[in-house]
């Protein structure tokens, strides 16, 4: 049994250039048939140009309704334009230290993506900022105590996926004891299986068991784990700890495969195959092209040459059309009138200036 490039296509999530749709964009969306697309603050200009360019891209996609995601977490990972509502980072929501405020921003945030045609939100951060020299997490992170991670990260998926917005919880199994930057190189993290148990693992756990659509994994070796390949591509951690022992049968992505910590050392059409192998349904490319289609083309000679079955890849595909089909179904083009009345309306302010005030309570009670 063969396996056709275009369901191929459906396991990946590709980033592009520029703020429309192009006719090689097209041309390439026609083609290879992503299953998503992650867009950046390169790609997004105004409420008007987030819509037609969503829009677009879903009128090229011929095979199902295309993913659209994005990192808004809040604070310095935000990709939307000004006029959206822009809600402070993690940490703040983790001072306020109220799952009602972290849920009613989670779910602004969805209303506004929703409006101009994003589907996903690559949200909540499930890191525990366990470590104060982490160059990458910091404030991304609701706090440094495992119980406010849990609470206030499932607070966000419940806001997110109550309306109609898929959450991603990241990055699996924690990046919050690392002291390098994935993006630049591979981190190493030597605790203890003991001490990842206690600290790093239970929020993800916790989102796993209580629905969660979707997992990130973290570009990050861990000793006590896997001490030879980073957790993306370890079937030790994504098969045996992740689908085994924490049963999550969600969709699982990878991060960035273009990211240092995994091109340094492997090369992303040999990362997508590993990543497959591990267990992770979506490998990410977020900017190139050509890696984009050499990952594709790497993926499909796997599966030719019997290095990746049949029946793992209909495992995966299986799980991204039951989330296509629980969030994306059915699927509508969204309009800029309505758009207009939901980005950055009154009541979306009036939230974020009531966690604005929260968070000020709470610096004079540390005072």
């Amino acid at each position: 049994m063969m396996m056709s490039r275009e369901k191929i296509g459906q396991l990946f999530m590709v980033g592009f250039d520029g703020t429309s749709v192009t006719p090689e964009l097209a041309s390439f969306i026609k083609e290879y048939k992503p299953g998503g697309i992650i867009l950046f603050s390169r790609n997004l200009q105004s409420v008007e140009q987030i819509v037609e360019l969503t829009n677009d891209l879903q009128r090229c996609s011929p095979y199902s309704p295309l993913l659209i995601s994005i990192d808004q977490e809040g604070g310095r990972v935000s990709r939307l334009p000004k006029e959206f509502t822009i809600f402070p980072p993690c940490k703040v929501l983790g001072r306020c230290n109220s799952s009602e405020l972290a849920y009613a921003a989670a779910a602004t945030i969805a209303k506004e993506l929703k409006a101009v045609g994003i589907n996903m939100n690559m949200s909540p951060v499930l890191d525990v900022n366990s470590n104060p020299a982490n160059p990458v997490i910091g404030d991304r992170a609701f706090g440094a105590a495992p119980g406010v991670v849990c609470e206030l990260g499932l607070a966000t998926v419940g806001g997110l996926q109550d309306n109609r917005v898929v959450a991603c919880g990241k990055h699996f199994p924690g990046h919050g004891d690392t002291n390098a930057d994935s993006h630049k190189e591979l981190p190493v993290v030597t605790a203890s299986r003991e001490r990842l148990e206690q600290i790093e693992f239970p929020p993800f756990r916790h989102a796993a068991a209580h629905g969660v659509a979707t997992l990130m994994t973290a570009h990050v070796l861990y000793r006590s784990l896997d001490d030879t390949v980073p957790a993306t591509l370890s079937p030790v951690i994504i098969g045996a700890l992740l689908r085994q022992e924490l049963h999550f049968d969600g969709v699982v992505l990878t991060d960035d495969l273009e990211m240092h910590a995994i091109i340094d050392h492997y090369g992303v059409e040999d990362a997508t195959v590993r990543a497959i192998l591990a267990g992770c349904d979506m490998p990410l490319i977020c900017k190139d092209r050509n890696r984009e289609v050499a990952a594709i083309h790497a993926l499909d000679k796997a599966v030719a040459d019997g290095t990746v079955t049949v029946e793992r890849l209909e495992e995966s595909l299986g799980r991204i059309a039951r989330l296509k089909e629980r969030f994306l179904s059915p699927y509508r083009p969204v309009v800029i009138s309505d758009a207009r009345l939901v980005v950055g309306c009154r009541s979306h302010r009036a939230l974020l200036h009531s966690i604005h005030q929260a968070r000020d309570r709470s610096a004079k009670a540390f005072v």
